[in-house]
């Protein structure tokens, strides 16, 4: 088919279905895709992956050891970052995680930290919640960093045990009860020796990394570095 008339088409398909920045909601140009070039220029990133000394990483001193912390955005209560957490969460948009995490991960292999990186392990949704939501936003997340980071991506190694209630509205004291227990390795899996970067869609008082993590940890060996989409401005 012709290129003028696939454009022609595009046209008019957009006419009756528009294609919207999932971070202001304006009308995408054909050449941008999922964030438009005006919110990828002035949303507040946090550069946080060239310091080792940074917001991010100052949630799990004295914790958790971590080899590096990020995040790329600042988010705040109403603002597009949350917007673009919303949609990836709630409105069926798993493109947003892939999108955002094909970018960051270009920037991530700017620290050699990140550059040392064995693997990559989102944090895991319990199977209840990911039926119902068809899939791991943070492994949407996941996969884009691994496309871009020529690194590879588990999803199954580490699980939830159980279902656990929203963290959205709990205190860092009540989130830790929530999910201090809830997640285990599969039997047999190896991780010996391993550089894991765990992923997460937002990180706000680093209860389920810790979690995360102090599973992975029981493994002789293991190095933890944590990587997300975004953090809140108000905690720095």
């Amino acid at each position: 088919m012709p290129a003028q008339i696939i454009s022609l088409l595009d046209d008019f398909l957009s006419l009756i279905y528009p294609r919207l920045c999932y971070a202001c909601g304006n009308s995408l140009y054909l050449n941008e895709a999922v964030i438009c070039n005006h919110c990828l220029a002035t949303l507040p990133l946090t550069y946080s992956h060239l310091s080792k000394d940074n917001p991010v990483a100052r949630t799990f001193w004295g914790r958790i050891p971590v080899e590096a912390a990020a995040a790329r955005y600042y988010f705040r209560k109403g603002g597009p970052v949350q917007r673009l957490l919303h949609n990836l969460k709630y409105n069926h948009a798993p493109e947003i995680g892939k999108f955002i995490g094909l970018i960051y991960g270009r920037e991530l292999l700017e620290s050699e930290v990140f550059r040392s990186v064995d693997l990559i392990i989102p944090v895991p949704l319990h199977f209840e919640k990911l039926k119902k939501r068809g899939y791991n936003q943070s492994a949407m997340f996941g996969q884009g960093l691994s496309s871009s980071m020529k690194i590879p991506i588990d999803d199954e190694s580490l699980f939830r045990t159980y279902f656990t209630e929203t963290q959205t509205r709990k205190s860092r004291e009540k989130r830790w009860e929530n999910v201090k227990s809830v997640f285990a390795l599969k039997e047999n899996v190896s991780l010996r020796g391993k550089h894991i970067l765990i992923v997460d869609d937002v990180i706000t008082t680093g209860s389920t990394i810790e979690a995360c993590a102090n599973r992975l940890l029981e493994m002789e060996g293991v190095r933890i570095s944590v990587a997300a989409i975004a953090f809140p401005s108000h905690i720095f």
